[in-house]
């Protein structure tokens, strides 16, 4: 190929820069020799496949479901804490603040240490998303569900005490 761009570029016409005669040349004839290797070959080679190996034998105990943790850590109850928040979104899809925080209460959470924000906004229209807290010791685990997602973390306390900033609600349910 290099032989034929030699040959092409030695028969230029008068006037025309061999820069720009290089370039109208080459770039074509490059592309059409990338392009040429990107073919498919006409018969595929045949594939090696490795002998099967025996699949495991299912496990004698499936993972268990998390469990309150009263003596542990936020974060050794943030299994749990998401378990019976995804648990209530999958049957109520709907969930708000109330039914999120009487859940936690109903599964073995403190509802005295629990904060929720509102439903609805101050404009009187519902909340894009709700964050509701279980403060646990110094920490707190926080959730938040909005538009089908729930998410979760744990976060050290405030120094308010509190695991939540801005307007809350009052759990009184």
């Amino acid at each position: 190929m290099i032989e034929q761009i030699v040959g092409v570029m030695q028969t230029r016409r008068p006037g025309v820069p061999v820069g720009r005669w290089a370039v109208a040349v080459v770039v074509p004839l490059a592309l059409v020799g990338l392009l040429s290797a990107c073919t498919a070959d006409a018969e595929p080679a045949p594939s090696v496949s490795a002998a099967p190996t025996p699949s495991a034998a299912p496990s004698e105990t499936a993972a268990a479901p998390a469990a309150l943790n009263p003596e542990g850590s936020a974060a050794d109850n943030k299994a749990f804490f998401d378990q019976v928040n995804q648990a209530l979104v999958a049957g109520n899809p709907s969930a708000g603040g109330v039914e999120f925080t009487s859940n936690l209460r109903t599964n073995g959470f403190d509802i005295a240490a629990m904060q929720v924000t509102p439903d609805i906004t101050t404009v009187g229209v519902a909340a894009d998303s709700i964050q509701f807290s279980v403060l646990w010791k110094d920490d707190c685990l926080i959730g938040q569900y909005g538009h089908g997602t729930y998410t979760s973390t744990v976060a050290p306390k405030l120094g308010t005490g509190q695991c939540l900033i801005g307007q809350t609600r009052t759990i009184d349910w």
